[in-house]
């Protein structure tokens, strides 16, 4: 079978439209239906074991990946409101994400300039201003310092080097990037590589929030492998949806990141129709996975859409992280509509929590004992052959060059066979 990689076209004439890149996704879906074949590397290839426990490489993971590469750590449905407001701690980091009055969302540091309090438990909620529950210091919703508590007797200082710290954010598609290191920003665009623009099809920034979970697993990577394999599918899950899905899977590279679509469903609907008709319903099935440790899957309740956008996180050791699940949807809140989407909020849950996690925690067992000293990622695992190169590219790469690194991107998955 021929090249047919997203954005590429014989044609002088070819527009390359995120529109179009759908389409080339569809297209590459359809021919290996009709073909009945699946998306395979070069070769299988091997990790070492120790990645997934290693104290100093966990480390160097945290350090250079998770503090400064962009993370997902909100939908905007769950502040869609201006002065709403996100409060979560990530590797350590307490993280404030405030949309203000203008409705311009922004990012902070959970923490008081005055001596260290956070201002604002974990969750969400409504606030003008955020006040210091130690000593009452208060902020706008911009993070200046904008009051103090009885500041005559505190005495003289300079409030406006009193701010708080402000984190790089982007905001885009209906998701709320955040990079963790205040001192440091990639070029979101070079990281972004155009995928944010594919994601604007999926109408995030329109949707409802419904709920969100935390669930703890094993290794961080124990878990996110499992989000890029379509692999275990009709055989972890064959209680619960795996039947009903192909462990025959399609890497879709943009960037860092990739779209996994399976070749049957809703895609044979579109064989016999031109490219131009082709709903955007279909046009955007399939998991969004987004790097280094998010990914987005949608499910039908009904006549509407629920997706359920997951995170993971290093937790307290190189053997826990930390998943937080939210849940957001084209319904309307209403109360019958809620109570619906609980069920199905409930279910995934379960399937992540009972099936994927507590495999993965028995994975986190074995790691432990040296009896293997690598693992083998298969032809048609290369889901996970990409994420681990690029984790590998990362780790190898300084702050002044991570942007570039994104920007011209990296060959770390063989594949031959698109």
């Amino acid at each position: 079978m021929g090249d047919m990689r997203e954005g590429s076209e014989s044609s002088s004439t070819f527009v390359d439209t995120p529109r179009r890149r759908l389409e080339h996704m569809a297209e590459r879906t359809i021919a290996h239906n009709k073909a009945g074949t699946t998306h395979l590397t070069d070769a299988p290839t091997t990790i070492p074991v120790s990645n997934y426990h290693d104290p100093e490489r966990w480390r160097r993971e945290v350090e250079l990946i998770f503090e400064r590469v962009p993370l997902l750590l909100a939908t905007s449905a769950e502040i869609k409101d201006p002065n709403t407001y996100k409060a979560i701690e990530v590797a350590g980091m307490p993280v404030l994400i405030a949309r203000g009055a203008d409705g311009v969302a922004r990012a902070f540091v959970n923490m008081c300039s005055h001596r260290g309090a956070m201002l604002v438990d974990e969750g969400v909620g409504e606030a003008r201003r955020f006040a210091c529950p130690y000593h009452n210091w208060v902020y706008d919703q911009q993070g200046e310092l904008v009051g103090m508590f009885k500041q005559d007797d505190f005495g003289a200082v300079d409030t406006s080097c009193l701010s708080l710290t402000d984190l790089p954010l982007i905001e885009r598609a209906g998701l709320i990037w955040v990079t963790l290191n205040p001192r440091f920003s990639v070029d979101p665009d070079a990281f972004l590589a155009g995928y944010d623009e594919l994601l604007e099809f999926c109408r995030f920034a329109d949707m409802n929030h419904f709920g969100s979970r935390r669930l703890m697993g094993p290794n961080w990577k124990v878990s996110f492998d499992g989000y890029v394999d379509f692999y275990h599918l009709p055989i972890l899950h064959k209680n619960t949806f795996g039947p009903e899905f192909p462990s025959d899977a399609l890497f879709h590279r943009v960037g860092p990141h990739q779209r996994v679509t399976g070749p049957r469903g809703n895609w044979a609907k579109l064989e016999n129709r031109t490219p131009e008709e082709w709903p955007e319903s279909i046009l955007i099935g399939g998991v969004w996975s987004i790097f280094p440790h998010a990914s987005i899957a949608g499910f039908d309740v009904g006549e509407h859409k629920v997706y359920q956008v997951a995170r993971i996180f290093p937790g307290a050791t190189p053997e826990e992280s930390v998943t937080y699940l939210d849940f957001i949807s084209t319904a309307p809140k209403t109360p019958d509509m809620v109570a619906v989407i609980d069920k199905q909020v409930a279910f995934l849950e379960m399937v992540v929590r009972d099936e994927d996690y507590a495999t993965g925690l028995k994975i986190q067992r074995t790691v432990r004992t040296g009896a293997k000293t690598e693992f083998v990622f298969g032809r048609n695992e290369g889901g996970a052959q990409y994420v681990h190169g690029w984790i590998d590219a990362i780790l190898e790469t300084s702050n002044d060059q991570l942007s570039d690194l994104f920007r011209r991107g990296v060959d770390v998955a063989r594949i031959v066979n698109p």
